[in-house]
């Protein structure tokens, strides 16, 4: 499929905040899209709404053609709920205040515009964005947790709550047993990726040499802690758009190859296997096997077709790898000024990373408030 091509936005592609009053006022299923944050789209969005938002690496996958509307929708209920109406209604697209996407081209916005004609669609975009409509028509409007029917689209639905509360329900409460798989699957020798049921499961365990646990969960709990065959870290954590799953990589991929030094199976597991688990793992692939954040995703989709992590954690991420290039690019200026300078020598690059990592162990290093149990 060949790449979008932004084409020139008229006045006959946009949607006024007054005439979608009058679709809603009359009952119309209008498909709305809403494609800001999910944090925005939590506080506040249009009645009936879908969010739908995805990290850059998606948002390339989708321009280029690799990625279609309807495979980025898991929710049941909203995609058939869009898939109804899609190619015979007009879909409305809005961000907080778009008044001439002319102005940027390479918006989200424009770009997910654009790949909706290609899929034969009719879509505009809303005049004036969520922040004229609401300001107009706030009775139109809702918080997410006042309305059952809205739901989050990206990687992953979440399934919020008040934001006040917290009170987050874990990611994979609602998918279906069939969206999991009944046995870990094994992304590299010796490390496995899968869920909760499995964790518990000691034949399976002792069938696949596995006694280093990583619980990627808040809440379940490690079923043979008190066997000495077994070693534990638990990372205390929702999937949730609020949580900072990478202050917990170093720790995790160090945990892990701990174990896998050491000819041990290592199962890396949440509820279901497809969002918190799956972070983590992607991120031991990049730093261990020196991959792209694309490349690492690609191999474990390739074991485990139904991963899913959350917007928020492919964001962070993206971070990650960002901060895995500067760390090469540090070492390699290193490596330069030290074919340079003839005295003092310069540490080892090594010397130098193995230094900071004992300073990052130290008394005033953060309290991850991870759990460990020894073998």
């Amino acid at each position: 499929m060949p790449c979008l091509e932004s084409a020139h936005i008229t006045m006959d592609d946009y949607f006024t905040p007054e005439c979608l009053r009058a679709q809603l006022r009359a009952g119309h299923e209008l498909p709305l899209l809403d494609c800001r944050s999910q944090c925005e789209f939590a506080r506040r969005h249009i009645i009936g709404a879908i969010n739908i938002t995805m990290p850059a690496l998606l948002q390339k996958r989708l321009k280029t053609g690799n990625l279609n509307i309807l495979g980025i929708i898991h929710n049941n209920d909203a995609n058939h709920r869009f898939k109804r109406h899609w190619k015979t209604h007009k879909i409305v697209l809005y961000d907080d205040c778009s008044t001439d996407l002319n102005a940027n081209p390479s918006s989200f916005l424009n770009l997910l515009l654009e790949k909706l004609r290609q899929e034969g669609c009719s879509a505009c975009y809303l005049l004036g964005g969520f922040s004229t409509f609401e300001q107009r028509y706030p009775e139109l409007s809702a918080f997410l947790d006042s309305e059952t029917e809205s739901t989050i689209i990206g990687l992953r639905n979440l399934s919020l709550s008040s934001e006040s509360s917290y009170n987050l329900q874990d990611e994979e409460s609602d998918t279906s047993p069939s969206d999991t798989s009944p046995l870990p699957v094994q992304v590299l020798p010796n490390l496995f990726l899968g869920n909760a049921k499995n964790s518990q499961e000691l034949s399976l365990l002792k069938q696949n040499g596995i006694k280093y646990i990583l619980n990627v969960t808040a809440n379940m709990p490690n079923m043979f802690e008190k066997d000495d065959s077994f070693k534990y870290m638990q990372i205390p954590i929702n999937d949730h758009w609020s949580q900072n799953l990478s202050i917990f990589f170093p720790k995790a991929i160090e945990f892990i190859e701990e174990g896998l030094s050491q000819d041990y199976g290592v199962l890396v597991h949440c509820l279901a296997g497809i969002s918190r688990s799956v972070t983590v793992t992607v991120a031991y692939l990049m730093q261990k096997m020196s991959i792209t954040l694309n490349d690492a995703y690609d191999r474990v989709k390739k074991c485990k077709p139904n991963i899913s992590p959350n917007i928020n954690f492919m964001g962070q991420l993206l971070d990650f790898e960002k901060s895995l290039n500067c760390d090469s690019e540090s070492c390699l200026e290193l490596l330069t000024l030290s074919n340079h300078e003839t005295s003092p020598v310069l540490s080892s690059p090594d010397e130098k990373d193995s230094d900071e990592d004992r300073s990052e162990e130290t008394d005033d290093s953060p309290d991850y408030n991870v759990k460990l149990m020894s073998l």
